[in-house]
């Protein structure tokens, strides 16, 4: 028996943008971005569109929301936009995370509470005044507009928060390809990794199921075929949509599986030795391919038909290339992790929540 949920309103296509209205319905709403949306102009678009409902906008949103910048934003939201019943997110990963969080409505709008909950992994009362949450991608990797999750860190404390309620999982999303035609070149390629990583990480899981393996392989392929090429053409409209497309399938997979053992792997790499998020669980997913190959024969039919490979050995060569190919190094001690470290790192991955999702237990 398995299940397949996922409650996103998903429309996709170029000028998808101008939908926002419609999606609004008449409701206000506070647009959460990044500092530099206000000089690219989305900032003017969104306003144009919507007009009077745009009651305030944060574009204050750095990557990696961590919990030292996030409170005190959180308590101004919810001292001043109280009465503002949704958030648009307007950017990457961190701005739709961070939304995730800002939308959450806590007994006394403090920060803390919000922060309790997550560190005991408890439910905030579904009657609360939670806003909803329309997220609209500026980047092609995270998946974050189709899931309930939102990567919380703390970097003083060296660790990491796992944002998920039932509240934020967002009403709708907006994939317009046009949004993401001036992403550069270094930002491209980590969001582009970090969608292959969520496709590879949704098919070597116990959690997964037929929808979402399909919604993977897809994925992982379209992700193969698109992101050498787009990498040589940021300025293709059609590659960037291909792309937009790959992360929003692999996105819709990991909604129901979660992330694993390269995803476990990545969180103590970019805490630790300050790697971007979409190389930290990418540069691993050939170890963690050769790891999980063998385990499971549905499994591994899907990762080595995306491979095109008769072989494990080969479908791990290919995968090394298409890496290498685009600059990224496999081997962890480019990192900065020696040998010995890297196998106590594997085996402390492994035991945390993602890790226990990959299909082969480690000892």
């Amino acid at each position: 028996m398995w299940t397949y949920h996922n409650p996103v309103r998903v429309t996709a296509g170029n000028g998808s943008l101008n939908q926002l209205p419609t999606l609004l319905a008449g409701r206000s709403c506070l647009l959460v971005t990044f500092p530099e949306a206000d000089s690219l102009g989305l900032v003017q678009r969104v306003r144009s569109l919507i007009g009077a409902q745009l009651r305030g906008v944060i574009d204050t949103i750095q990557p990696n929301p961590d919990v030292h910048w996030l409170a005190p934003l959180y308590e101004q939201v919810q001292r001043e936009h109280a009465d503002v019943p949704v958030i648009v997110a307007l950017g990457g990963g961190s701005a739709i995370d961070s939304a995730k969080a800002l939308l959450c409505a806590t007994p006394g709008g403090r920060f803390a509470e919000l922060l309790a909950v997550l560190e005991q992994g408890g439910q905030l009362p579904a009657s609360a005044a939670h806003k909803a949450l329309i997220a609209i991608p500026t980047t092609a990797g995270t998946g974050s507009e189709v899931t309930p999750w939102a990567t919380i860190w703390d970097q003083a404390g060296s660790r990491k928060h796992s944002l998920h309620q039932h509240c934020t999982w967002p009403e709708a999303a907006l994939i317009d390809a046009e949004l993401m035609a001036s992403l550069p070149a270094g930002a491209t390629l980590a969001a582009g990794l970090d969608a292959l990583s969520h496709a590879l990480e949704s098919i070597w899981n116990v959690h997964r199921n037929p929808v979402s393996m399909a919604l993977a392989v897809q994925s992982a392929r379209c992700t193969l075929a698109t992101l050498p090429a787009l990498m040589q053409d940021l300025g293709n409209l059609q590659l960037r949509a291909d792309m937009a497309q790959a992360a929003l399938l692999a996105g819709l997979a990991f909604s129901n599986t979660k992330t694993a053992l390269a995803h476990s792997l990545s969180y103590d790499i970019t805490l630790q030795h300050g790697v971007p998020h979409g190389i930290a669980c990418s540069f691993s997913l050939p170890l963690v391919l050769d790891m999980a190959l063998g385990a499971d024969p549905v499994a591994d039919a899907a990762l080595l038909s995306i491979f095109d490979a008769m072989t494990p050995a080969l479908a791990s060569e290919r995968l090394r290339a298409f890496l290498h190919q685009l600059g990224v190094a496999t081997d962890p001690a480019h990192y900065g992790v020696a040998p010995a470290a890297w196998q106590a790192m594997v085996h402390k991955a492994a035991s945390g929540p993602r890790g226990r999702n990959f299909i082969r237990p480690l000892a």
